[in-house]
């Protein structure tokens, strides 16, 4: 919830007057603008898996998404017509969860049931089935320079990070996700969760999504690359 909020906690002023100018739009934003003046394209506008056929290509700027991808059905294509909105000259700014942070070794993800895939970053084993590396898929797109690609951990509490893929830790990571799922109502509701959270993880050994701390911290689950340039 609020990724691009989180994130946009660690860009400078500098970063959003180069890569920000312009034409933006912000793919699967939800009500979470990366900037005010972004055009928003989320479920209401159509499906970002097939975004030609409701944009006309190189018509944006800069095209800006995240936490969306992993939830296409085909990521090479989606990242294709992505891409193919950016105007030379243009960027795209992707930030998606890094499967080692976010689903810790377990498939499907038991922290969001709709991700499709889930991505690394130059990475040789994958621990998931549906695993891209984000850096070969967009050293594929056309024309694409990969101006920076990094692991935004900042915040991340490692002790936490888990790896269970045993039945049992299936269990667990099940246990986990519905705990989660409680946590979250409650935070909605304005009490104040996270310390709770930990003991009961601690208790039961399970995983812990950190985006549920009351002040989360920018970006402590996202593997993101960063700004390719459309020559």
């Amino acid at each position: 919830m609020h990724e691009a909020a989180k994130t946009n906690r660690l860009r400078t002023e500098a970063f959003r007057r180069m890569y920000f100018a312009g034409r933006v739009i912000d793919i699967g934003c939800g009500s979470d603008l990366v900037v005010p003046h972004a055009v928003p394209f989320d479920l209401d506008h159509g499906d970002a898996q097939t975004i030609l056929d409701y944009l006309e290509p190189e018509s944006f700027d800069c095209v800006h998404s995240s936490h969306c991808l992993e939830h296409m059905r085909d990521v090479r294509n989606a990242l294709a017509q992505w891409w193919e909105l950016v105007r030379p000259g243009g960027y795209l700014v992707v930030v998606v969860p890094h499967e080692e942070l976010y689903e810790q070794g377990a498939w499907p993800s038991v922290f969001n049931s709709d991700h499709k895939v889930t991505f690394n970053l130059g990475k040789r084993s994958a621990l998931s089935p549906v695993s891209y590396d984000i850096g070969t898929l967009v050293k594929a797109l056309d024309g694409a320079e990969i101006i920076e690609a990094c692991v935004q951990d900042q915040g991340l509490d490692y002790r936490l990070v888990r790896r269970r893929v045993t039945r049992f830790g299936r269990w667990l990571f099940e246990f986990a996700r519905r705990r989660q799922s409680f946590f979250w109502r409650l935070k909605q509701r304005g009490f104040r969760v996270y310390r709770l959270n930990l003991a009961v993880a601690a208790l039961s050994n399970c995983s812990v999504d950190q985006s549920i701390r009351q002040k989360a911290l920018p970006s402590h689950r996202f593997r993101s690359w960063h700004e390719n340039q459309r020559a």
